[in-house]
């Protein structure tokens, strides 16, 4: 019961938020906060509580996001259709992979997802004629404020959370976690493990294609390394939920906000703290610093992940209990 007062007081300031800080930047920073939501909730639905652990969220992302940009560029319908469809096509893409890859187990099933967003990188950027090749996907964005997007993002987070605790609370939820805990067993006991999973990974497939076809009609543009990035999407992904914190419903949550503001952090160097600083004293060792610092996130994001494993293994919310004692214990 506090974990839901707790969520819900966190959705209505969430929805209050843009009315307060109206600057475009921080509106922008948690439209993408909200979109790695719904990314990682995903990717934990599927890793997380079906055991099944995946680097093809790229995949799905970048099939929705060009489900929606080509609606526009080749029928001249309205992008916001692939808010619809993309998630479908996302899980008519999966459909047969997980056919195809879930008699594999483990690392191996880790490895053919991780080819599947390479196989859809390379045929993106080779079908010129279809998908424009690495000239990209350009369309006209619907809205100039933030605002609409924001709470278009902000309903689609909200409904992925609560698709979770849907799920974890039904039958299918039971299926899933005895499937992660031990699928011999879950088998022997009549368990459709194969049924399972393709369901798990339909959802995953569903909500990331979703959120990939949103980024399109949002950002306006998409090419195949921007979407089917194997590192800023599939691996920000599982940093997002093993931060905030594999198997629960809320760490994707608190592990969305917590990458995007580090993100963020070193690519604008302290939101341009240090470049401020490099132009006042002078010199090229703090311009040298300002440039080395705006490029560390994956040094920075590598580091925090190592620090989590050894300290947090849970993640934040997982571990939350002893979060709390360490803060109590240090004030």
């Amino acid at each position: 019961m506090k974990s839901n007062r707790v969520a819900l007081a966190a959705l209505l300031g969430l929805i209050a938020l843009p009315l307060v800080v109206r600057e475009p930047y921080f509106q922008h920073l948690m439209i993408m906060v909200l979109l790695w939501v719904t990314i990682g909730t995903g990717w934990n639905l599927l890793a997380g509580y079906t055991g099944q652990v995946s680097f093809g969220a790229a995949a799905f992302f970048g099939v929705g996001a060009y489900t929606a940009g080509l609606l526009s560029f080749h029928l001249g319908v309205s992008a916001w259709w692939g808010l619809a469809l993309g998630g479908v096509v996302a899980v008519l893409v999966g459909f047969p992979f997980g056919w195809i890859a879930f008699p594999l187990r483990g690392a191996y099933f880790a490895l053919g997802s991780l080819a599947l967003g390479e196989v859809m990188r390379q045929l993106a950027t080779i079908w010129e004629s279809f998908t424009q090749g690495m000239m990209g996907v350009l369309i006209m964005p619907t809205f100039l404020s933030k605002l609409p997007y924001y709470y278009i993002a902000l309903a689609l987070a909200a409904g992925s959370v609560l698709v979770v605790r849907l799920v974890l609370g039904s039958r299918l939820g039971y299926y899933f976690i005895s499937i992660r805990e031990d699928q011999d067993a879950a088998m022997s006991i009549g368990i459709n493990t194969t049924k399972y999973k393709m369901i798990s990974l339909s959802l995953h497939a569903f909500l990331t294609g979703t959120a990939g076809a949103l980024y399109m009609n949002y950002m306006g543009f998409i090419d195949p390394h921007v979407v089917f990035s194997l590192h800023d999407i599939s691996i920000m992904a599982i940093l997002v939920g093993i931060v905030g914190g594999v198997g629960t419903v809320y760490g994707p949550a608190v592990g969305a906000f917590i990458m995007v503001a580090l993100q963020e952090v070193f690519r604008s160097a302290g939101f341009g703290a240090l470049e401020a600083l490099s132009k006042a004293i002078g010199g090229g060792f703090m311009a040298g610093l300002t440039k080395y610092v705006s490029q560390a996130h994956v040094l920075a994001f590598g580091i925090l992940v190592v620090v989590v494993i050894m300290v947090l293994p849970n993640g934040l919310v997982g571990d939350w209990r002893k979060v709390s004692r360490l803060f109590k214990r240090a004030s």
